[in-house]
């Protein structure tokens, strides 16, 4: 949970996701909309799906227990070299660096590391630092201290420098270059794509809602019907049979930011008699507003279900 997010921000998702799934058997067993809809608003849901993912090969090839080795740990869905280095160092107090954003932070301005740090030349640079300095004995206590330090006196934008341990041999606080390090990553201007959301709704206060694919954007959440276009909203009520739809109703349209690109939506109500052709497929449901399915859905439909309630 932690990856790509803030500690504040994960705590209360953490807390209520371990009293639903409190060890590696009951989240193996969990249905995949039970633990994407408990993710629901932390984002980056491919972490949900690859720790379900994890489990379940855990629980099934390993007996329940974590492999003890880096190559083993990093052979499972989610976990790469940082994460593994940091299950061994800290459950099974081996010997392993670690590198995530705020160890990289620090390396990158007690070394004045040049380039962004997600470049792969960059990542062996920091990495060697990582190895150089990790202790052989309290590899666990040396992890953790870094990390702190990372996220309270080295931090991004207010670096308390005066009180850091490092200060005397940070090459970026003798020079006064703190708020240069690390470098940050190259511009580029996102592109914008746009979709329509159809929001077709039945007298009952149903809604339809779409399992997304496992791949690509909101992978394996629950969202309304997408179309590109406005000739492709018709041909998708054609191809579902919805014959009996009134005249669409076209909201106010909101951009959705990804890490790459920017999202133009654009949501349509529509009013439609249910079909059973719909209802015979497993990646479409219809929800109750009045009683709704335990489902993972991303922020934006969510928001659009609730405006829907009031």
């Amino acid at each position: 949970m932690l990856q790509q997010t803030q500690v504040k921000t994960v705590v209360p998702y953490y807390l209520k996701f371990m009293q639903h799934f409190p060890d590696i058997d009951t989240l193996a067993k969990a249905a995949q909309d039970d633990v994407l809809h408990l993710w629901t608003g932390l984002g980056y849901y491919a972490r949900a799906r690859n720790l379900h993912k994890t489990a379940k090969i855990i629980s099934k090839e390993h007996s329940g227990q974590f492999p003890e080795t880096n190559e083993g740990l990093q052979a499972l869905p989610g976990i790469g070299r940082s994460t593994a280095g940091a299950i061994l160092s800290f459950a099974n107090s081996q010997h392993h660096p670690i590198l995530d954003g705020n160890v990289k932070r620090i390396l990158c301005r007690y070394y004045r590391v040049q380039g962004w740090s997600g470049h792969s030349k960059t990542q062996a640079i920091l990495w060697s630092y990582a190895e150089q300095i990790t202790p052989k004995t309290r590899c666990d206590d040396f992890n953790q201290a870094m990390m702190d330090l990372g996220s309270s006196l080295c931090s991004r934008s207010k670096p308390q420098c005066q009180l850091c341990p490092l200060k005397k041999n940070c090459e970026a606080n003798l020079r006064n270059e703190q708020l240069l390090y690390p470098n940050p990553k190259p511009k580029k201007e996102k592109p914008v794509k746009s979709t329509y959301l159809l929001m077709l709704t039945t007298n009952k206060e149903e809604i339809l809602l779409e399992r997304r694919p496992e791949q690509g954007i909101w992978g394996g959440l629950w969202v309304f019907p997408q179309c590109d276009t406005q000739d492709e909203i018709k041909q998708w009520l054609e191809k579902h049979h919805f014959t009996h739809s009134n005249k669409l109703s076209f909201a106010e349209e909101f951009r959705h930011t990804f890490s790459h690109y920017h999202l133009q939506i654009t949501p349509v109500r529509i009013q439609v008699a249910v079909p059973s052709t719909v209802m015979d497929n497993n990646n479409y449901v219809w929800f109750d507003k009045n009683k709704p399915l335990k489902l993972g859905m991303p922020t934006p439909i969510k928001k659009l279900i609730s405006e829907m309630n009031n």
